[in-house]
């Protein structure tokens, strides 16, 4: 049985899932960013009880099919964007219709009806918190950055970054706020 789990974008968030199954002694086979497999069917009281202790860490559990696409497409960027070495040789809309078997236009509406924001939006507001994660660990030059996150020039980066943030990514890179940076579940 698959259940699917809002805000569950990020390793810490994967333990904290694991730790609550482990309480309740829920048996799975797997734990991925967004959704867990279990090894049976849980109905009543071991749901309600996985609810609550899901709530106090910050999760929620999902029935809602739109919402669980919503988390679903937002899990497939997260991942991509965080977690993957590599981008995909398509452009996004084409990795998200693959990703998520739909189309990518029913995808980019539902997801605009229900967030309140675009997918490309979306898309560019988490390559700019991981361009902020690149630029405070100090290891890339820009350029490196840039093409790492396969932007077409630094201009192109340090225009979208400057829009986003209201900082050039030099100086913020200079001044080093962490607390700029921004939450994944937030975003």
């Amino acid at each position: 049985m698959k259940i699917h789990i809002k805000y569950m974008v990020s390793l810490r968030c994967k333990m904290a899932v694991k730790e609550e199954l482990d309480i309740l002694k829920l048996g799975h086979t797997t734990i991925d960013l967004g959704e867990v497999t279990l090894k049976k069917t849980i109905h009543g009281e071991d749901r309600e009880l996985l609810r609550k202790g899901l709530l106090k860490k910050g999760l929620e559990l999902m029935d809602d099919k739109k919402s669980m696409l919503i988390e679903r497409t937002k899990t497939a960027i997260i991942e991509l964007i965080h977690y993957s070495e590599k981008y995909p040789k398509v452009n996004f809309s084409e990795y998200l219709s693959q990703e998520l078997d739909y189309n990518y236009t029913h995808l980019a509406n539902l997801f605009s009806e229900v967030t309140g924001t675009t997918i490309v939006n979306y898309i560019i507001l988490n390559k700019i918190e991981r361009v902020k994660e690149l630029l405070l660990y100090d290891e890339l030059s820009l350029t490196e950055i840039s093409f790492q996150m396969e932007y077409s020039s630094v201009a192109h980066l340090s225009h979208q970054f400057k829009k986003v943030t209201g900082l050039t990514p030099t100086y913020f890179k200079k001044i080093k706020q962490y607390k700029k940076r921004i939450q994944l579940e937030e975003l």
